[in-house]
Protein backbone atom coordinates (compact mmCIF):
# COMPACT_ATOMS: atom_id res chain seq x y z
CA UNK A 1 0.00 0.00 0.00
CA UNK A 2 1.09 3.64 -0.64
CA UNK A 3 0.82 6.07 2.16
CA UNK A 4 0.56 9.61 1.20
CA UNK A 5 2.07 12.19 3.58
CA UNK A 6 1.90 16.14 2.76
CA UNK A 7 4.93 17.69 4.30
CA UNK A 8 6.06 20.91 4.60
CA UNK A 9 8.58 21.81 7.24
CA UNK A 10 8.11 18.01 8.93
CA UNK A 11 11.85 17.54 9.26
CA UNK A 12 12.11 17.03 12.52
CA UNK A 13 8.79 14.18 12.50
CA UNK A 14 9.73 12.51 9.82
CA UNK A 15 12.33 10.38 10.52
CA UNK A 16 10.33 8.62 13.27
CA UNK A 17 7.34 8.61 11.67
CA UNK A 18 8.56 7.25 8.55
CA UNK A 19 10.16 4.43 10.65
CA UNK A 20 6.83 3.49 11.89
CA UNK A 21 5.45 1.64 8.42
CA UNK A 22 4.73 -1.16 8.57
CA UNK A 23 6.31 -3.83 6.50
CA UNK A 24 5.18 -3.52 3.00
CA UNK A 25 3.57 -0.31 2.78
CA UNK A 26 5.90 2.68 0.49
CA UNK A 27 5.77 6.25 1.96
CA UNK A 28 5.13 9.16 -0.65
CA UNK A 29 6.37 12.46 0.98
CA UNK A 30 4.59 15.20 -0.94
CA UNK A 31 7.08 18.29 -0.44
CA UNK A 32 4.85 21.37 -0.35
CA UNK A 33 8.13 23.95 -0.55
CA UNK A 34 9.79 23.10 2.75
CA UNK A 35 12.84 25.27 3.76
CA UNK A 36 14.05 22.89 6.72
CA UNK A 37 14.98 20.12 4.53
CA UNK A 38 12.78 17.70 5.08
CA UNK A 39 12.66 16.62 1.40
CA UNK A 40 16.33 15.59 1.87
CA UNK A 41 15.35 13.57 5.26
CA UNK A 42 12.06 11.61 3.71
CA UNK A 43 14.74 10.52 0.91
CA UNK A 44 16.84 9.52 2.95
CA UNK A 45 14.49 7.42 4.91
CA UNK A 46 13.86 5.48 1.91
CA UNK A 47 10.63 7.42 1.20
CA UNK A 48 9.67 8.38 -2.68
CA UNK A 49 9.65 12.08 -2.58
CA UNK A 50 7.76 14.20 -4.92
CA UNK A 51 7.13 17.89 -4.97
CA UNK A 52 3.65 20.16 -5.44
CA UNK A 53 5.04 23.90 -5.91
CA UNK A 54 0.98 25.29 -4.76
CA UNK A 55 0.89 25.66 -1.69
CA UNK A 56 -2.02 23.84 -0.03
CA UNK A 57 -3.05 20.46 1.96
CA UNK A 58 -5.47 19.44 -0.89
CA UNK A 59 -2.68 20.11 -3.75
CA UNK A 60 -0.32 18.23 -1.86
CA UNK A 61 -2.50 15.40 -1.56
CA UNK A 62 -4.30 15.02 -5.13
CA UNK A 63 -0.58 15.19 -5.98
CA UNK A 64 0.92 11.89 -4.07
CA UNK A 65 -2.51 10.21 -5.45
CA UNK A 66 -1.29 10.61 -8.36
CA UNK A 67 2.00 9.76 -7.60
CA UNK A 68 0.81 6.29 -5.91
CA UNK A 69 0.44 3.21 -7.96
CA UNK A 70 -1.37 0.69 -5.38
CA UNK A 71 -4.75 -0.42 -5.41
CA UNK A 72 -4.96 0.73 -1.81
CA UNK A 73 -3.78 4.31 -0.90
CA UNK A 74 -3.27 5.74 2.80
CA UNK A 75 -3.32 9.40 4.07
CA UNK A 76 -1.82 10.81 6.90
CA UNK A 77 -0.30 13.86 8.66
CA UNK A 78 3.79 13.74 8.45
CA UNK A 79 3.70 15.64 12.01
CA UNK A 80 4.08 12.31 14.13
CA UNK A 81 0.85 12.93 15.46
CA UNK A 82 -1.01 9.44 13.96
CA UNK A 83 0.18 6.00 14.72
CA UNK A 84 0.96 4.40 11.24
CA UNK A 85 0.88 0.87 12.52
CA UNK A 86 -2.87 1.00 12.77
CA UNK A 87 -3.46 1.57 9.34
CA UNK A 88 -3.20 -2.65 8.57
CA UNK A 89 -6.25 -2.90 10.51
CA UNK A 90 -7.82 -0.03 8.81
CA UNK A 91 -7.15 -1.26 5.18
CA UNK A 92 -8.67 -5.04 6.06
CA UNK A 93 -11.93 -3.19 7.16
CA UNK A 94 -12.27 -2.12 3.47
CA UNK A 95 -13.60 -5.79 2.45
CA UNK A 96 -16.65 -4.09 3.43
CA UNK A 97 -16.41 -0.81 3.31
CA UNK A 98 -15.24 1.79 0.57
CA UNK A 99 -13.99 4.69 3.18
CA UNK A 100 -12.08 4.02 6.47
CA UNK A 101 -11.72 7.12 8.19
CA UNK A 102 -10.27 7.70 11.93
CA UNK A 103 -11.65 9.33 14.27
CA UNK A 104 -8.93 11.14 16.86
CA UNK A 105 -8.78 9.80 20.63
CA UNK A 106 -6.20 12.18 22.18
CA UNK A 107 -3.57 10.19 24.24
CA UNK A 108 -3.33 12.83 27.20
CA UNK A 109 -4.91 16.11 28.24
CA UNK A 110 -3.66 18.92 25.48
CA UNK A 111 -2.87 17.01 22.40
CA UNK A 112 -5.52 18.53 20.55
CA UNK A 113 -6.30 22.49 21.63
CA UNK A 114 -9.57 23.34 22.21
CA UNK A 115 -10.26 25.45 19.10
CA UNK A 116 -9.34 22.62 17.11
CA UNK A 117 -11.59 20.06 18.64
CA UNK A 118 -14.71 22.88 19.00
CA UNK A 119 -14.33 23.57 14.51
CA UNK A 120 -14.03 19.59 14.29
CA UNK A 121 -17.11 19.18 16.45
CA UNK A 122 -19.04 21.25 14.23
CA UNK A 123 -18.01 20.51 11.09
CA UNK A 124 -18.59 16.68 12.18
CA UNK A 125 -21.92 17.39 13.48
CA UNK A 126 -22.95 18.67 10.01
CA UNK A 127 -21.50 16.20 8.09
CA UNK A 128 -23.96 13.52 10.60
CA UNK A 129 -27.04 15.79 9.61
CA UNK A 130 -26.25 15.02 5.81
CA UNK A 131 -26.55 11.37 6.87
CA UNK A 132 -22.89 10.28 7.39
CA UNK A 133 -22.21 8.69 10.50
CA UNK A 134 -18.59 10.42 11.49
CA UNK A 135 -17.19 12.55 14.61
CA UNK A 136 -14.07 13.64 12.80
CA UNK A 137 -12.31 15.29 9.61
CA UNK A 138 -10.43 11.95 8.92
CA UNK A 139 -7.03 13.25 9.08
CA UNK A 140 -5.94 9.29 8.71
CA UNK A 141 -7.87 7.74 6.20
CA UNK A 142 -7.61 4.22 3.33
CA UNK A 143 -9.34 3.71 0.47
CA UNK A 144 -9.05 2.31 -3.11
CA UNK A 145 -7.15 4.43 -5.01
CA UNK A 146 -8.94 4.54 -8.82
CA UNK A 147 -12.25 4.46 -6.59
CA UNK A 148 -10.87 8.18 -4.72
CA UNK A 149 -9.83 9.48 -8.88
CA UNK A 150 -13.33 8.95 -9.78
CA UNK A 151 -14.53 10.54 -6.83
CA UNK A 152 -12.82 13.57 -8.13
CA UNK A 153 -12.51 15.84 -5.06
CA UNK A 154 -11.50 19.54 -6.31
CA UNK A 155 -10.45 21.56 -3.20
CA UNK A 156 -6.73 21.75 -3.39
CA UNK A 157 -6.46 23.75 0.36
CA UNK A 158 -7.79 22.60 3.68
CA UNK A 159 -10.89 22.12 2.56
CA UNK A 160 -10.23 18.78 1.02
CA UNK A 161 -10.95 16.12 3.56
CA UNK A 162 -14.47 17.69 4.23
CA UNK A 163 -15.42 17.60 0.47
CA UNK A 164 -14.05 14.04 -0.04
CA UNK A 165 -16.90 12.85 2.83
CA UNK A 166 -19.46 15.20 1.54
CA UNK A 167 -18.90 13.92 -1.92
CA UNK A 168 -18.10 10.33 -0.40
CA UNK A 169 -21.71 10.72 1.48
CA UNK A 170 -23.59 11.54 -2.09
CA UNK A 171 -21.67 9.07 -3.51
CA UNK A 172 -23.21 6.25 -1.01
CA UNK A 173 -19.79 4.88 -0.42
CA UNK A 174 -19.82 2.87 2.59
CA UNK A 175 -17.77 4.88 5.47
CA UNK A 176 -16.39 3.35 8.10
CA UNK A 177 -14.88 5.40 10.90
CA UNK A 178 -12.57 3.58 13.56
CA UNK A 179 -10.83 5.42 16.97
CA UNK A 180 -7.46 6.19 16.58
CA UNK A 181 -4.74 7.09 18.91
CA UNK A 182 -4.03 11.32 18.59
CA UNK A 183 -0.45 12.01 19.99
CA UNK A 184 1.73 15.13 20.19
CA UNK A 185 2.92 15.86 16.76
CA UNK A 186 6.75 16.12 16.72
CA UNK A 187 8.86 18.68 18.87
CA UNK A 188 10.04 20.93 16.59
CA UNK A 189 7.47 21.01 14.30
CA UNK A 190 4.86 23.25 13.84
CA UNK A 191 0.68 22.55 13.19
CA UNK A 192 -1.03 24.43 10.17
CA UNK A 193 -3.83 24.28 11.78
CA UNK A 194 -4.32 23.25 15.30
CA UNK A 195 -1.35 25.13 16.01
CA UNK A 196 -2.95 28.57 16.28
CA UNK A 197 -6.50 29.79 15.87
CA UNK A 198 -6.11 31.95 13.10
CA UNK A 199 -4.67 28.67 11.60
CA UNK A 200 -7.98 26.73 12.31
CA UNK A 201 -9.79 30.08 11.46
CA UNK A 202 -7.97 29.80 7.97
CA UNK A 203 -9.35 25.94 7.55
CA UNK A 204 -13.09 26.22 8.95
CA UNK A 205 -13.01 29.39 6.06
CA UNK A 206 -11.75 26.84 3.74
CA UNK A 207 -14.23 24.07 4.40
CA UNK A 208 -17.27 26.47 5.05
CA UNK A 209 -16.88 26.98 1.49
CA UNK A 210 -16.84 23.19 0.39
CA UNK A 211 -19.95 22.92 2.46
CA UNK A 212 -21.63 26.19 0.41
Amino acid sequence: MDVVLPCLDEAAALPAVLASLPAGYRAIVVDNGSSDGSPEVAAAYGALVVHESKRGYGAAIHTGLLAATSGLVAFADADGSLDLAELPAMAALLADADLVVGRRRPVHAGVWPWHARAGNAVIASLLRRRGLDVHDIAPLRVCRREALLALDVQDRAFGYPLELLVRAAEADWRVREVDVAYRARAAGTRSKVSGSVRGTLRAARDMAGVLR
